[in-house]
């Protein structure tokens, strides 16, 4: 895919202001933390001289205006910083010999960094975030390191921002990035990647992380807030980064579907006092039609065109729940025969939990709870909350309004969300209560 120098590259449009600046550096960071670090191969190093070329954008920039070539800029300005720190640590007899290998005649120009105008051509291969994402996914960090590492190194949120989303103190959370980048640097993980072979087997981990920040943001698992909106836009963000990249790979546009799916019917989730509403109360009018219409377009494509995945699976559902204009039309043959087929591909205690749903509303809810009683033992499943709740609707839909309320208050209690607590406590309430026996005198 060919990208043109400047604004317009990134799709960002003209730069006119504070805000412009903000997102578009944003948007260029990762791609010139991946080239600084795929030449230097120090990602301390390189994340800090891209730290101060992005803090020198954000004070020129405004007031001058961004540079014809904004990636070129940035590039050239943390590949200076790079140098010089590295000048000062070496020896004299070293210096030129240093400076020579690390800033090439033939592919940086010369000039001071207050004085780059940006003429430097920077091509499209020069772009390494995707690289960089499947850095931040090896295999030999865990999942939480990879998500954090993913979130500040690609998405360019700080470990202030990052703490904040996921309710941990900041010092916990840069101690895990550090611990991330040394264990990169332990075990030698080369950049970029070495064959088409390890990315493919890499791809599964990135998109797993960036399925796992979107549903931290559109679902919160702890806290006062429903959603956080600042990471489901960024997973989103991301993925349709890595679909520009990998444009015929149908997990890839899957993933990016059910994310845009899902995310259109953020607004209509609450109601007026902020309090939750589940799919079959929300106003569809509300969902956001521009984004039902790009997951929708993305999904099918995707159907028609590649092997078929469990994301793309994930996001036929919710297109099928996209396409009902109202709940009682939604068509849950279909449904449960997605969920037939997703627990085919990826087999889990939790695609049993929404399978058990569809089953209700296509068999009954005894033959939903009936297929929910087969994983209450999963140890995967142990104190989780949606056990619960999903048995708290099939006996209210039952007509077990006892057993409901406790299973509601069960799953209430077993929950960190404010949020969900709140609603599950509500409908525990809502419920009729039996009315007691009349003692006659």
């Amino acid at each position: 895919m060919t990208e043109r120098a400047g604004p317009a590259a990134t799709g960002a449009g003209p730069v006119t202001g504070e805000a412009d600046v903000e997102r578009l550096l944003r948007e260029l960071a990762p791609q010139v933390l991946g080239t600084v670090l795929r030449r230097y191969r120090d990602f301390d190093a390189a994340e800090d001289a891209v730290q101060e070329a992005l803090l020198a954008a954000t004070v020129q920039w405004p007031a001058d205006g961004a540079p014809a070539n904004p990636r070129g800029w940035l590039l050239t300005v943390a590949t200076r910083r790079l140098a010089d720190w590295r000048r000062r640590e070496s020896t004299r007899r070293l210096k030129e010999a240093t400076a020579a290998q690390l800033v090439p005649a033939d592919e940086w120009y010369a000039a001071a960094p207050d004085a780059v105008d940006g003429r430097a051509a920077v091509s499209a291969a020069d772009d390494d975030t995707l690289e960089l994402l499947y850095l931040c996914c090896h295999p030999a960090l865990s999942p939480s390191a990879q998500v954090a590492l993913t979130l500040r190194a690609v998405g360019g949120l700080t470990t202030t921002e990052i703490a904040g989303a996921f309710l941990v103190p900041e010092a916990t959370m840069a101690q895990r990035i550090v611990r991330a980048k040394q264990r990169i640097r332990a075990v030698g993980i080369p950049f970029p990647l070495p064959a088409d072979a390890d990315r493919q087997r890499r791809l599964a981990a990135v998109l797993q992380v960036l399925y796992l920040i979107f549903n931290e943001g559109y679902a919160a698992r702890s806290g006062t807030q429903l959603h956080r909106a600042d990471l489901t836009a960024e997973a989103i963000r991301l993925a349709r980064r890595l679909h520009r990249q990998l444009p015929g790979d149908g997990e890839v546009a899957g993933l990016l579907a059910l994310m845009l799916l899902t995310d259109a019917r953020r607004a209509a989730r609450t109601d007026a006092h902020g309090g939750l509403l589940p799919l079959a109360e929300q106003d569809r009018a509300r969902w956001d039609a521009e984004q039902l219409r790009q997951g929708i377009d993305l999904v099918s494509a995707a159907l028609a065109d590649s092997p078929v995945g469990p994301y793309q699976v994930q996001a036929a559902i919710a297109a099928v729940h996209a396409e009902a204009r109202h709940v009682d039309e939604t068509d849950w043959p279909q449904i449960l025969a997605l969920y037939e087929l997703l627990q085919r591909l990826a087999p889990s205690p939790l695609v049993t939990l929404n399978q058990a749903v569809a089953v209700a509303m296509v068999d009954g809810p005894q033959a939903g709870l009936a297929l929910l009683q087969t994983v209450a033992g999963d140890p995967h499943l142990a104190g989780h909350h949606r056990l619960a709740a999903v048995r708290a609707h099939l006996l209210e839909m039952a007509g077990e309004p006892d057993a409901a309320r406790a299973a509601y208050q069960q799953a209430a209690l077993a929950t960190h969300s404010v949020p969900e607590r709140h609603y599950l406590l509500t409908r525990a309430t809502r419920l009729p209560t039996p009315t007691p026996p009349s003692h006659r005198p």
